[in-house]
């Protein structure tokens, strides 16, 4: 693989288990996290020991570190089709959702709007844990349930909105399973619902992982606030955007300095900002082209695991799903255990959402979904990247159904 050094990039050997015969591992696990690209990459280097300095200062350099954090605003706003006062940079997806959900609810609660949140089941724990956070101060939350493919229905959304409603949120696509939401719909069904009842109603979307290959105009999406991850989209972790329409109530989570217009405080992470900033234009710009590709290979891979394991399931939507997302289930295997074969077999992949995995249990995800509990432990996530080829997708699809097999094998008892 290539990687950066102070001399420069260079190609180094990764150590552990044996390779692949393209001669490298394979990566299959772009949900959890994506290399940085080398133009992003170059964006951000001399920003670290050049132009460093704080954009809050008043001399030659502060003045162009601020100019630089501008720059990158402006492009995020133009990406999003927003103004570039709507964008916060923040330090990741979870701190963007948690600030979203947080902060609208604290500030409609305190001018009296109401303490109703709306969402699914099925959200990134990062939104449902902010919502059960927010439940232990009075706050009721409708967790609604979706159907066998992970989607809920916009009249279901509608429908649970109350007089006291003061947030829904419903993520665009899915983490685990892919499944892409009707999410215009769904913000046209709740404005509707809120305008009989003589309410303005904030919609927000965890789209952390549509960046990629879902297009982000809020207008046309229909939603208030928008979540950013840029880790997932060959952006630099610890870096992400909340999209937080002008006239929204918010409550800033994190006081000091009044940084990001008293919504964020704390010293800019001007190389972050940058950084992200150019690898959301280059993802929006490449996202039909990313499509194209990795829908290809997905595809590929799928029918070459369905013929030799007929069994195996395919969870989500079976096309209104993300074009890179495979997640399937296997019975009678853990999907640890065919994860830890695999990556002795040089395909490195996850068993369910890589955030969880430290603390592996049943997908909540699957569950809501009706997926019984026992196929549910057999899960495996492979989420693609463009730069896969036919070659590695066809050693893929000749190592997984195999190793499921043995795996199998091994589990039953002998007599």
């Amino acid at each position: 693989m290539t990687t950066y050094t102070p001399e420069g990039y260079r190609e180094v050997t990764m150590s552990g288990p044996p390779s692949p015969p393209t001669g490298r591992r394979l990566y299959l696990d772009a949900a959890a996290s994506t290399p940085v690209r080398p133009e992003v990459l170059d964006v951000m280097l001399p920003l670290f020991a050049g132009d460093f300095a704080n954009p809050s200062a008043h001399h030659g350099r502060g003045r162009r570190a601020s100019e630089i954090l501008a720059s990158a605003r402006d492009t995020v706003a133009d990406v999003l089709g927003a103004i570039p006062e709507e964008v916060v940079f923040t330090s990741g997806g979870t701190e963007s959702i948690n600030a979203a959900i947080k902060g609208v609810a604290l500030a409609q609660s305190e001018a009296g709007a109401g303490r109703h949140i709306v969402t699914t089941e099925v959200e990134h724990h990062a939104v449902l844990h902010s919502a059960q956070f927010l439940e232990r101060f009075g706050f009721e939350v409708d967790y609604l349930p979706v159907d066998q493919f992970g989607r809920v229905t916009p009249d279901d959304v509608a429908a649970a909105v109350r007089e006291d409603t003061v947030l829904v949120s419903v993520g665009y696509a899915n983490n685990e399973v892919g499944t892409v939401q009707p999410l215009p719909e769904i913000a046209r069904a709740v404005r509707a619902r809120a305008a009989s009842l003589g309410r303005r109603i904030p919609v927000h979307t965890d789209a952390v992982q549509a960046t990629t290959s879902l297009p982000l105009d809020v207008d046309t999406l229909g939603v208030d606030l928008l979540s950013l991850s840029g880790h997932k989209f060959a952006g630099p972790k610890g870096t992400g955007i909340l999209y937080l329409r002008r006239d929204v109530p918010f409550l800033e989570q994190i006081s000091g300095g009044g940084q990001e217009r008293q919504r964020r405080s704390g010293t800019e992470n001007v190389p972050g900002a940058a950084g992200i900033a150019l690898a959301l234009r280059l993802a929006q710009e490449e996202r039909d082209a990313f499509r194209d590709t990795t829908t290809r290979l997905r595809d590929r891979l799928l029918r070459a695991v369905r013929a030799a394991s007929p069994d195996a399931r395919l969870n989500g939507h079976p096309t209104e799903r993300l074009p890179h997302n495979l997640h399937l289930c296997f019975d009678g295997v853990e999907g640890e255990s065919v994860v830890d074969a695999l990556d002795a077999r040089g395909i490195e992949c996850s068993a369910g959402a890589a955030c969880t995995s430290a603390t592996w249990e049943p997908s909540h995800v699957l569950l809501a979904m009706g997926v019984p509990i026992e196929l549910a432990i057999g899960s495996v996530r492979m989420t693609l990247w463009p730069s896969m080829s036919e070659a590695d997708i066809d050693y893929v699809a000749a190592t997984l159904p195999p190793t499921v097999a043995r795996l199998r094998a091994e589990a039953v008892p002998s007599i």
